[in-house]
């Protein structure tokens, strides 16, 4: 079952067909270039497939951010096979970066990963020049791991969030 969860602004709904073309565009984008972008359409359906499979193969996955009934991006957790660990990842379309939407829906998805499963630790690959996606890694608590492996020996910075103590709260 593919959870929607609710933050305070956003609500994270599981992907719907009709999601497919602004995510394939956003993906066909120079927006998308510290996510391996551009790529084809074609390549966007296998990603954007992959996202929702993921659930059904590990009890994670990634959710589609919606604020105000507007679809803005997307977030949520892959562990692909040339992944080392379970990666949170989180994009914004044009018009919504700048207001702390990416970190509120990837806080929302970690704390669900965290009381869903036993996985103690989740990393995000983080391109060096991606100063917003640092920002967000940062301020989610995460940590720099320069030892952790990268996705096929990839150039990227490993940002690692761990499993809160019991009774840490980040609301």
């Amino acid at each position: 079952m593919i959870p929607t969860l609710y933050t305070d602004r956003l609500t994270l709904r599981p992907y719907a067909r009709e999601d497919f073309d602004a995510y394939a565009a956003f993906m066909g984008s120079d927006r998308a270039a510290h996510m391996d972008g551009p790529i084809s359409k074609d390549k966007a359906w296998d990603w954007f497939a992959n996202d929702i499979a993921t659930w059904a193969l590990n009890g994670f996955g990634s959710l589609a951010i919606v604020e105000n009934g507007v679809f803005a991006g997307g977030a949520g957790l892959v562990h692909p096979p040339h992944f080392p660990e379970a990666e949170c990842g989180w994009f914004l379309f044009d018009g919504f970066t700048g207001r702390g939407l990416a970190q509120e829906a990837a806080r929302a998805m970690l704390d669900y990963t965290f009381a869903t499963t036993p996985l103690q630790s989740i990393v995000s690959y983080v391109s060096a020049e991606n100063a917003g996606s640092i920002r967000v890694a940062e301020t989610l608590g995460a940590v720099l791991d320069p030892k952790a492996a990268t996705p096929k020996g990839d150039n990227c910075l490993v940002y690692r969030h761990s499993r809160p103590s019991k009774g840490t709260s980040h609301v």
